[in-house]
């Protein structure tokens, strides 16, 4: 499905496999202005090598259409891939932007990774810190900032004319909805989050942050809509009440493994992106606390 043909604006997405994440670069038709929202920094966990061949791929595509880089949003602090904020901001002196709810997951994690004083949790490490319902101006398109948190408690959508990008809150219809046993998450907050969403117009085109390809589908798949999603999202769908997706999203979470990055995920993207400051060694250490997460 694309529904670039009725909108203002041109979405071209960038699909990570090894991290089944979506990144997204909109940009206005009118004047070139984009923005780009969720990159992908690759990470060997194996090895401890990172490396921008993703991200490249943005890059790349930016510079060949010669788009201006207006802001770079991340819709929450991910769990399961390190974000390339920092290195697309050193490639176009973007902002980076986050919902202004990052300080209660940076403060939840500072104390899981024992960070010291050098690491405020105050949202200083990013540019700009959305509140909901504040604007950004991407050329002539408007993004309105909409929290909506269960998964996390820092969760934004950006939603624009006829289109939003909603990062885990939803997923495709066969897959359901973000999980919310991670520190912060809450169930029935999500219910009340993905609501919102469901009062946007049915013909809203929802940009997603994650596919997993679930069993019987033959490709990846990260465009839905308002109206699919409230008629046959397998966890939310209109007719399910708050307290029947509550019982069956704690249930499910139970039988989940923990994202294979997200422990060093959370340490990066709490930081804007950032590794860890190096020691005094030059080196950069992330921390892996043992039986406590």
């Amino acid at each position: 499905m694309n529904g670039e043909a009725k909108l203002p604006a041109v979405v071209r997405s960038f699909f990570d496999e090894a991290t089944n994440t979506v990144s997204y670069v909109l940009s206005d038709k009118g004047t070139g202005c984009c923005a780009i929202i969720d990159p992908v920094w690759d990470y060997d966990p194996n090895s401890g090598l990172t490396s921008t061949a993703s991200v490249d791929q943005m890059v790349d595509y930016i510079r060949m259409l010669g788009l201006t880089a207006e802001v770079i949003l991340e819709t929450h602090a991910h769990a399961d891939h390190l974000s390339a904020s920092q290195y697309l901001q050193s490639q176009f002196d973007a902002p980076l932007a986050i919902g202004e709810h990052i300080v209660e997951v940076q403060a939840i994690f500072k104390e899981v990774f024992n960070f010291g004083a050098d690491f405020p949790p105050d949202g200083s490490q990013f540019d700009r810190l959305l509140a909901d319902g504040d604007e950004l101006s991407v050329g002539n398109l408007t993004l309105r900032a909409l929290h909506t948190p269960g998964h996390t408690p820092a969760c934004m959508s950006y939603v624009g004319d006829g289109f939003a990008f909603v990062g885990d809150t939803l997923f495709m219809p066969d897959y359901g909805t973000a999980r919310v046993d991670f520190p912060g998450g809450d169930a029935a907050t999500l219910y009340r989050s993905i609501c919102r969403l469901f009062e946007l117009p049915d013909d809203t085109v929802l940009y997603l942050c994650h596919d997993y390809l679930p069993q019987g589908r033959c490709g990846y798949v990260w465009e839905t809509t308002v109206g699919e999603e409230r008629r046959s999202n397998i966890h939310v769908r209109d007719g399910i009440s708050e307290a029947e997706f509550v019982a069956m999203r704690v249930a499910r979470d139970r039988t989940l493994n923990m994202p294979a990055l997200l422990l060093p995920s959370v340490q990066a993207n709490i930081r804007a992106g950032q590794l860890p400051p190096p020691e005094d060694n030059g080196v950069s250490y992330l921390k892996i606390p043992i039986n406590t997460v």
